[in-house]
């Protein structure tokens, strides 16, 4: 055999060789991802789990061990690794039938949902709808999806496109109701939730959402017992008893409001999530208007624990921290209502020198009508009317109530008013006052006043 024939022997022994090999791997690997899904079936996750890494070690670019690997990671609740591979495969797969592509997409658009990439979430329900186009459950899918990633109005389209397709799809025409009710359209968001209502009367969260529609409306009574039945639902309840307190807020009913708020702070699950900074803040809210300032405050310090930039309660803090060291302020913000009128009466008198002639309580304080003390009773002098207000609510005065005590004023022939405020006055308020027969006083010269009186 010469040089040249043993070469081509060589040459075709090589051949045959990597074929062999080649027809060996193209057998095995089948056999070992076969091996995968049979152990997935099996339930034995984590032998399906090895086998399909090891076989990916080999050969990164198995898009379909990928996407088993997958499944195994999903089977023992392992998402986020399920979701790196079922990225992996979602980015380079062919889809040729060896992975059912809908259900694929199904489970990827979920997986989007859950680590909260709204926007490649709705791109799978999109493609869903051009293979299912008849799934109402894609489109309301979508609107979620659409809504989250603030396409409103997209949103919208997908509720109604889930509606039409199913009339009595109970979560379309909740999530449309709502959608409207944020964009004001009460009516038609009333409709909507109705409608939900009635095709599922045991889904209590949709009475919350009525429960919002009504008092929009100004509907409170309805309001509140729209919200006492969401308060069956364990997700609602808590968001439920805030806004039925906010209802007896609205009406003046602060025992009730109290009451419902207090309840929203027992109920919570976190301390530090928005729903129990507010139902804090809206307590102590209550507990303000009832001049129970040291409870308010203890509100207060409890919100800063977790948000110090919440609305306004450093301010508010700031505002009553003198009370700690003035007795006299003190007692002016939270004495009870006969009292406060008893204080009052005597700072006019102490402080100066009037003699009451007529004293009424008001939601703000109470009001008192006065004449000077006339010292030199061997004069016959004609006596000057004074009109006092007291006012303790912890919104300062505005202008149109210091316009209407003026033009009371005049109207009565009055010599001059005053209005004592804790909480001092607007900017047009003081204004308005300038040249006029009315003198405004503030907490600091309130203060002044409560040391001169004595209290």
């Amino acid at each position: 055999m010469n040089v040249v024939t043993t070469a081509i022997v060589a040459f075709l022994v090589a051949v045959i060789i990597i074929a062999l090999i080649f027809i060996v791997k193209s057998f095995a690997t089948p056999k070992k991802l076969g091996s995968v899904q049979k152990f997935i079936k099996e339930g034995k996750f984590q032998a399906a789990e090895k086998t399909a890494r090891s076989l990916l070690s080999k050969n990164p670019r198995d898009y379909l061990t990928h996407y088993w690997l997958g499944r195994a990671y999903l089977a023992q609740k392992k998402d986020e690794l399920a979701f790196m591979e079922f990225k992996t495969v979602n980015e380079n797969a062919v889809f040729n039938g060896d992975i059912p592509e809908v259900s694929f997409r199904h489970t990827m658009a979920q997986l989007y949902q859950k680590f909260n990439d709204n926007t490649n979430a709705l791109k799978e329900y999109l493609l869903l709808i051009k293979r299912e186009p008849d799934n109402a459950e894609n489109y309301y899918n979508a609107g979620i999806c659409s809504e989250r990633d603030n396409q409103m109005n997209n949103a919208m389209v997908m509720y109604q496109k889930a509606i039409a397709l199913n009339r009595r799809h109970t979560k379309a025409h909740t999530a449309l109701g709502y959608l409207l009710l944020r964009h004001e359209q009460y009516e038609d968001a009333l409709s909507e939730i109705k409608l939900a209502i009635k095709l599922d009367p045991d889904e209590f969260s949709n009475y919350y959402y009525l429960g919002k529609v009504l008092k929009e409306q100004n509907d409170f009574s309805g309001a509140v017992k729209a919200f006492e039945k969401s308060e069956r639902s364990n997700e609602f309840r808590q968001r439920a008893l805030i806004e039925k307190g906010s209802c007896y807020m609205a009406t003046d009913q602060t025992a009730s409001a109290q009451e419902n708020f207090q309840r929203a702070v027992q109920c919570s699950k976190d301390d530090s999530s928005q729903e129990t900074l507010y139902a804090r803040y809206f307590l102590a809210d209550c507990y303000e208007r009832s001049h129970n300032i040291d409870k308010a405050v203890e509100q207060w310090n409890k919100i800063i624990q977790y948000n110090k930039r919440f609305r306004d309660v450093m301010s508010k803090l700031e505002e009553y921290r003198d009370i700690q060291t003035n007795d006299g302020l003190k007692e002016y913000l939270t004495s009870s209502q006969q009292p406060f009128i008893d204080l009052c009466t005597k700072m006019v008198e102490k402080a100066y020198s009037f003699i009451p002639q007529k004293v009424e309580a008001r939601p703000y304080g109470c009001r008192l009508l006065c004449t000077e003390e006339n010292k030199d009773t061997w004069k016959n002098v004609r006596k000057q009317f004074f009109l006092i207000e007291f006012h303790r609510d912890s919104d300062a005065v505005e202008e149109n109530k210091v316009r209407q005590v003026v033009e009371e004023i005049k109207t009565q022939g009055y010599y001059k008013g005053m209005i004592f405020s804790s909480s001092g006055f607007s900017n047009l308020a003081v204004q308005f006052a300038e040249g006029r027969p009315i003198t405004l006083i503030n907490r600091e010269k309130l203060e002044i006043v409560l040391t001169k009186a004595g209290i």
